[in-house]
């Protein structure tokens, strides 16, 4: 419900679609944000695994490809969580549990570009806007969540140092990106 109507979704549907009544809802969640904060803590606990991932990848290289493919991965898959991230930027300004992660990615994305795997130019935000970016489409819907790895690629191989052999694209370009973007196929364009 939060993926298809943001935050503002009704309690009452979501409660009808949980198959709880909505006394149940509230009980459990007197308030949309202590909701919220339940589905925060519960989408934080399921990426915790990620650094330990991150940690065991043979390079520094490798650690921001895992980071990179685990949280688009992460995103995309629901596409409710950049509002419910949103919200909790209002409702707990202080509340920052991506803090210590702040420092780890930092030290993992020097440790790239000492190796001279990573362009000298980038650093641990860029990483962070490139998964809020590619991690959105999973909110445009199936067509594109599934274009994520080839976009992903297409940044990774933006992100390496001159020198290194571009990869092989996953996956296909959609053919009518336009047209899906304004929901227009090729047959409503010729009516049109």
């Amino acid at each position: 419900m939060i993926a298809e109507n943001g935050i503002e979704a009704s309690l009452e549907e979501i409660a009808r679609r949980a198959e709880v009544g909505v006394a149940t809802l509230y009980r459990n969640f007197p308030t949309r944000d202590d909701l919220i904060r339940a589905l925060h803590a519960t989408a934080l606990a399921d990426l915790l695994p990620v650094q330990e991932e991150i940690e065991a990848a043979p390079t520094a290289w490798d650690g921001v490809v895992v980071y990179l493919e685990r949280v688009i991965e992460w995103l995309v898959a629901d596409p409710s969580l950049p509002p419910i991230l949103q919200r909790m930027a209002v409702i707990e300004p202080g509340l920052r549990p991506e803090g210590r992660f702040e420092a780890f990615l930092t030290q993992l994305v020097e440790q790239a570009k000492a190796d001279k795997e990573l362009r000298s130019d980038v650093d641990a935000v860029d990483l962070a806007v490139l998964v809020t970016q590619i991690g959105s489409l999973g909110t445009l819907g199936n067509g594109y969540a599934g274009q994520w790895r080839r976009q992903l690629s297409i940044a990774l191989d933006g992100l390496r140092t001159p020198g290194h052999e571009p990869t092989r694209l996953p996956g296909r370009p959609l053919k009518q990106f336009q047209a899906s973007m304004h929901g227009l196929s090729r047959r409503s364009r010729r009516r049109a």
